[in-house]
């Protein structure tokens, strides 16, 4: 086994770990909760063809993805972290394990709302509909990971401040339809363009947030 394969393995093992913690504590069912009752109500009704209502799980999946991700960087106590940091080899890993975990678990939140429609709903979901549907709630969800990990800790130490930050955030830049990746995601899914270059950005930022993670717990340690 190479030395990169050693260490893919070990923060893939920090990840399992990670996710299992987070399973045990259950805070990520209040987020998945919420999103799924948006869903219900978007698309329990006639909510017309493709793609006009992801447009509005796209934003729902944004704020659902930040919230996730708090709850995954937040996981472990200050105490508890640092012996998981010491058992990883180094703040790096930890960090990269909860960027992946944060992510999966905006993934889940975007494939839910593309697959759901598409198996429920009666207008027809063709697969020139689904790849711009999927790239915009894609996009959507790293950005989201992206905003939590930026705002939890070990960035911000208080979860309070990690909500309320997190929320301005998500309220400020939800809205703007020319500002990517979020607000030009969805633009390009009205449109009808591809936003490859959205999702491409989502998770570089998310990316970003985790190295700053990084940074900012060595800078404390």
């Amino acid at each position: 086994m190479t030395a990169a394969t050693a260490a893919l393995a070990r923060t893939v093992a920090v990840a399992r770990y990670l996710a299992a913690d987070v399973g045990r504590s259950q805070r990520f069912l209040l987020p998945v909760v919420v999103h799924g009752a948006v869903l219900a109500v978007l698309f329990g009704g006639d909510p017309g063809p493709p793609p006009g209502p992801w447009a509005v799980s796209a934003l729902a999946v944004y704020p659902g993805a930040a919230w996730l991700a708090v709850v995954v960087a937040n996981a472990e106590a200050p105490e508890q972290r640092s012996v998981t940091v010491a058992a990883a080899g180094g703040p790096a890993r930890v960090a990269a394990a909860t960027l992946l975990v944060a992510l999966a678990g905006g993934l889940v939140l975007a494939a839910l709302s593309v697959l759901v429609p598409a198996a429920l709903s009666r207008y027809p979901y063709p697969p020139a509909v689904l790849l711009p549907g999927a790239l915009a709630h894609v996009a959507c969800a790293a950005a989201g990971t992206a905003v939590g990990l930026l705002v939890a800790r070990p960035v911000v130490a208080r979860i309070g401040w990690s909500f309320c930050l997190a929320t301005a955030v998500v309220m400020a830049t939800a809205v703007q339809p020319w500002l990517p990746p979020v607000g030009s995601a969805v633009d390009a899914l009205v449109s009808g363009r591809l936003p490859v270059a959205e999702a491409v950005l989502g998770v570089a930022l998310a990316a970003a947030a985790a190295v700053l993670s990084w940074a900012s717990e060595v800078r404390k340690a």
